[in-house]
């Protein structure tokens, strides 16, 4: 009886995916030939979207290591196709929305500029309080472990500053700690405390009762099943918080900045540009800012992979 439930909703689950998939092709046939008649533009970017999504699921039907790795370069390059194609054949103004064309070239023309404001944002800000608001979080949820007063007396408060509005907090860090980057760390500091201050708690929570029952029976003193036991069980919690941590500091490092800096940063460079106009200038210090962050997450993640190796999902 299970199998043959089993083998009638693989068959429903394939004849869904055909008739969606083939749904999906004929909408867009159609709805080019329609918008033919409209625009020829409108259409050419319709085929450019459609082979590629042709490709793109063909190759995901092949699988492949290889060949899925391929399936979001190909994605990828896409858009920036699209985007470049619209804005040139619609002639949308620069101050509007530049072309990755004009940003590559304002990218390459810059760099020296883009890379003196990512140290100032990225490694003297985002970097100095991401390890400084992480490394007191694991320290204080250590103590939390420790303290049922402490359990119920500041994480509550950690939730209520933890929804504190960025915008709110980093004008009244800067005027306490300054125009420089120690300002920006602070902010970064507040924002990535408390989701790893939770996920470490969690994380010293999660080990077995047993397994603890078994480290008393070993006559283990605290630290030692803290060390052995506890800490290693909670590292995919802490490593979920770092990584949530890594967009958090990015996004408080430049949000401090509109408030106030050294006349350097991503922020600053960003506020600058747009009262000029410049937005091919902004756009390439996002570009910067979402190298940087994914960079960094995946920084993170090779680290976590190596760390906890043994952890289910890590295998492959």
């Amino acid at each position: 009886m299970s199998r043959t439930a089993s083998g009638t909703a693989d068959i429903t689950r394939r004849a869904s995916d055909f008739l969606f998939g083939l749904d999906g092709l004929i909408a867009l046939i159609a709805g080019a030939l329609v918008v033919l008649a409209w625009d020829w533009r409108v259409t050419v970017l319709l085929a450019l979207w459609l082979g590629a999504w042709l490709v793109n699921n063909g190759l995901s039907r092949l699988g492949g290591r290889w060949r899925m790795r391929l399936v979001p370069v190909i994605f990828g390059l896409t858009i920036l196709a699209l985007w470049e194609m619209t804005v040139t054949m619609f002639a949308v103004p620069s101050v509007i929305l530049p072309g990755p064309l004009a940003i590559a070239a304002r990218f390459a023309s810059s760099l020296d500029v883009l890379w003196a404001d990512f140290v100032q944002t990225f490694v003297k800000g985002a970097l100095s309080g991401y390890a400084m608001g992480c490394g007191a979080a694991v320290l204080t949820a250590i103590a939390v472990d420790r303290s049922a007063f402490l359990q119920r007396g500041l994480l509550p408060v950690g939730n209520f500053v933890a929804a504190l509005p960025v915008v709110g907090i980093a004008p009244i860090l800067v005027m306490w700690f300054g125009f420089d980057w120690q300002s920006k760390a602070a902010v970064v500091v507040v924002m990535v405390f408390f989701p790893v201050l939770v996920n470490t708690v969690a994380g010293l929570q999660a080990s077995d009762r047993m397994q603890r029952d078994l480290m008393a029976t070993y006559s283990a003193s605290y630290a030692q099943a803290l060390f052995k036991l506890r800490l290693p069980a909670a590292m995919p919690f802490i490593f979920n918080g770092l990584k949530i941590a890594t967009t958090l500091a990015m996004i408080g490092a430049i949000v401090a900045e509109f408030f106030g800096s050294p006349t350097q940063g991503m922020g600053f460079r960003i506020s600058t540009e747009v009262g000029r106009l410049g937005l091919d200038m902004v756009w390439a210090e996002i570009a910067v800012a979402a190298i940087a962050g994914s960079a960094f997450y995946g920084v993170v993640a090779v680290i976590e992979r190596r760390v906890t190796f043994w952890h289910p999902s890590q295998r492959r």
